[in-house]
């Protein structure tokens, strides 16, 4: 078995840089759909070094606030899957969406040829109709503004459907991951 760890030059690195839904929380990391994505693009002999860097609980602020040591190497793709955090503790929107902002400047400029994948995520409607209405368009308009590939609804499928989510009701099961790895594949394998 190779040793991942081992950097090769001809080698395309992804990385996944998300929350406890990228993470795999409650579940075995190859369970993930990171790792999901890995094995599909094994599958199809593609060299791709694939990174899970998802951290349970993370904010856009805290994620913004470890980008810069993540760029320490090079980046052919970076799956953005984070601010679901944000609109569950109701933080301002224009924090979350500087915060993004911020996140992928950073990638920018230390990848200028870098392929970003934005995950667009939504909340339920408990902090209200303006609010979230806000939250969904916050993902879209950046992808636009940076020329950024959209996954529309990371959770398309999954969110509110009990038999695809853990007991929480927010942390999509393993069959819930499967449905996630889909829907982030559908966008990500024509840039690959």
């Amino acid at each position: 078995m190779e040793d991942e760890s081992v950097a090769r030059p001809d080698r395309k690195t992804i990385i996944f840089f998300g929350n406890s839904l990228t993470a795999g929380m409650g579940l075995e990391p190859e369970q993930a759909f990171p790792a999901r994505i890995g094995e599909k693009i094994d599958s199809l002999g593609l060299d791709y070094l694939v990174v899970n860097a998802g951290i349970s609980g993370e904010t856009t602020a805290s994620g913004e606030s470890r980008i810069s040591w993540l760029m320490r190497e090079k980046v052919d793709i970076f799956v953005l899957e984070l601010g679901a955090n944000d609109g569950l503790r109701g933080i301002p929107l224009s924090e979350t969406r500087e915060n993004l902002q911020a996140i992928i400047d950073t990638v920018k400029n230390h990848n200028p040829d870098v392929k970003i994948v934005l995950a667009g995520m939504q909340i339920p409607p408990n902090m209200g109709p303006e609010y979230t209405a806000e939250f969904r368009s916050i993902f879209p308009e950046l992808a636009e503004k940076n020329e950024a590939y959209l996954i529309p609804f990371l959770l398309e499928g999954v969110a509110g459907n009990p038999e695809l989510n853990q007991a929480d009701g927010i942390h999509p099961t393993e069959e819930g991951q499967r449905k996630v790895a889909q829907n982030v594949w559908t966008i990500m394998r024509p840039i690959l």
